[in-house]
């Protein structure tokens, strides 16, 4: 039986033959290629500074780390950010004790604008309040203009969680030079991969510089051997094996982004008026890297949901669900207390991403959407009552 992930890598061999050639060469951390891969991001995205992380999440700690030097020192600090995320986006904030305040989410999982201006008016910590941070769901953009108009009024720094979204596009600008930061993710399922991997884009040159010394043990060099240690820092960096592989995937990723967009628009044909779930539309201003297709259950399937994702399992379809409401996890709830968000819980409850990959042909697209709508049929022919609903 064919396994169709929900989100796999691409490598072949022009990857394998800059890997061999970075293996053979004289440094295997801390050479060249690193600065090259941050010199094409920055210019790909129109940002005047990029730097290369082991992890997305080390540039999502580095970031907030390199941000709190601004923020009070008298008070407590927030975070306004969403609960649709993978929970690196608020555990780095945690990290660098920053508290996150959830906001509700749009229909398509991006964070409501509307809710982020209603806490701002009348949340208790609202004074409190020094950072937004976004996430580009699924790969789109979320509405950068309305955010950065918030995060302007309301004198906010705006940053830009957009792991999945390297690529993408909003009313014609590359993500990744609109938000004060943006954080790119290339994890091996992302729209390029380093194996692991992240970076950190801005214009910001404070910013930068200071994301570099928290990424480098805290050390400033100065001349020959010398060096200052000024601040406790980590090591954040990205090694040259990881640089190479990035580089070869740099040069393919708009042939990746138009293949899963291709396999994106023969779902939403195929899946149109259908019976059991709806979809997220792009809209025509933007063009999202389709990290993820996401169907969204009706109501009256929801209960059924964990046995539709194990059957859906069972036939080869590797679905995942995008995500689990941070403020859901343990960790949150003994900071935070109990909290629902109407649109977020709704979300997790109906989400499912199915296969969208750069490797499928649109024969493995046919497969697994007729697959995706046998199961649901069966579903949706029993009785409500036979399922248990589950979280």
């Amino acid at each position: 039986m064919t396994l169709y992930p929900y989100s796999t890598q691409s490598v072949d061999e022009s990857d394998e033959r800059e890997l061999l050639l970075a293996l053979r060469d004289s440094h295997l951390t801390q050479g060249p290629r690193v600065k090259e891969l941050e010199k094409q991001i920055a210019a790909f995205c129109g940002s005047k500074y990029a730097l290369c992380f082991n992890s997305a999440t080390s540039a999502l700690f580095a970031t907030y780390h390199a941000i709190k030097n601004r923020l009070k020192t008298d008070t407590q600090n927030y975070a306004i950010t969403t609960p649709i995320s993978f929970v690196a986006t608020s555990n780095m904030l945690l990290a660098n004790n920053i508290f996150p305040i959830f906001a509700d989410v749009l229909p398509n999982g991006s964070i409501n604008p509307k809710d982020v201006r209603n806490i701002l008016q009348t949340h208790k910590f609202r004074e409190s309040v020094s950072l937004l941070v976004s996430v580009d769901y699924a790969g789109l953009s979320v509405e950068c203009e309305e955010l950065q108009a918030i995060a302007e009024e309301y004198n906010l720094l705006w940053i830009s969680d957009s792991s999945h979204a390297f690529g993408a596009r909003y009313k014609g600008k590359r993500v990744g030079a609109l938000a004060l930061a943006s954080v790119f993710s290339f994890h091996a399922i992302k729209p390029i991969t380093t194996a692991e991997g992240g970076a950190l884009l801005t214009n910001d040159k404070e910013l930068y510089e200071s994301a570099c010394r928290v990424s480098n043990h805290g050390i400033t060099k100065t001349k020959a051997w010398n060096c200052e240690c000024t601040e406790v820092g980590f090591n954040f960096r990205m090694n040259e094996l990881s640089a190479a592989l990035g580089l070869s995937q740099l040069r393919k990723l708009e042939t990746f982004i138009t293949r899963r967009n291709e396999i994106a628009s023969f779902y939403d044909t195929y899946f149109a008026k259908n019976d059991f779930f709806s979809t997220l539309s792009c809209p025509q201003d933007m063009t999202s890297t389709r990290h993820l297709y996401p169907i969204l259950l009706y109501p009256y399937l929801w209960c059924a949901k964990e046995d539709i994702f194990n059957q859906l399992h069972s036939r080869g379809v590797g679905v995942q669900v995008h995500y689990k409401p941070i403020y859901q996890f343990s960790l949150y709830k003994k900071h935070f207390g109990e909290m629902g968000l109407k649109n977020a819980d709704e979300f997790y409850l109906s989400e499912l991403s199915i296969p969208c990959t750069q490797t499928m042909e649109l024969k493995d697209a046919k497969i697994v959407a007729s697959i995706v709508l046998e199961v649901l049929e069966s579903f949706a022919s029993k009785p409500f009552t036979d399922y248990k609903c589950r979280g």
